[in-house]
Parts: C-alpha cells; structure tokens; sequence
C-alpha cells in the first residue's frame, strides 16, 4: 500500500468540507458525484459512490458538452440513424 501524504483542510459552519484537489484527482472524485461517507471507530472514511446510471449520465453530459452539441441534436440524430438502419434491414421507410 502506498503511503499518502496528510492533508489538512477545514470544516465549514454549513458542515461543508472541501476535498484537496490532489485527493479528488487520485480519488477519481468529480464536481456532483456522490460519495459515500463511512464512519470507522473515531475516524471516516469517504469513498466514491459509483451507480451504474449515475456514472452513465456523468459521462453522458461530459460528452454533450465536450462536443457542444444540445440534446435535442443528441435526439435527433438518434432518429435520423435509427431511419437509416430500417431502411437498410427492411428496405423502407417507417411512417
């Protein structure tokens, strides 16, 4: 196991605690993920929740906005392929 350096941080009147960066990035924790918070004897433990959806949509809306498209690009792209691949395995149109 590798040793880790000790961070320090502080914890606001709202309970609010901010993660080192270095943490996060070593953690794979990102803006709005959720964590899990364990509590261990005298100390806690935070971990990553990762749900299978949440984690789909994470990525979902990191490439909508890495590509600059809107969903309803997104959706209607969607249609224009799913015509096309009818077209090709029954040789028409849907109406």
């Amino acid at each position: 196991m590798q040793a880790s350096r000790v961070s320090v941080a502080e914890i606001k009147s709202r309970g609010q605690l901010t993660i080192p960066k270095k943490i996060r990035e070593k953690g794979h924790i990102e803006e709005g993920q959720v964590v899990s918070i364990i509590p261990v004897g005298d100390s806690i433990i935070i971990t990553p929740k990762r749900l299978e959806l949440d984690e789909a949509r994470r990525q979902m809306k990191k490439l909508l906005k890495a590509s600059g498209l809107s969903v309803e690009d997104l959706l209607s792209g969607l249609k224009e392929e799913r015509e096309t691949l009818y077209k090709e395995t029954y040789g028409k149109k849907r109406g």
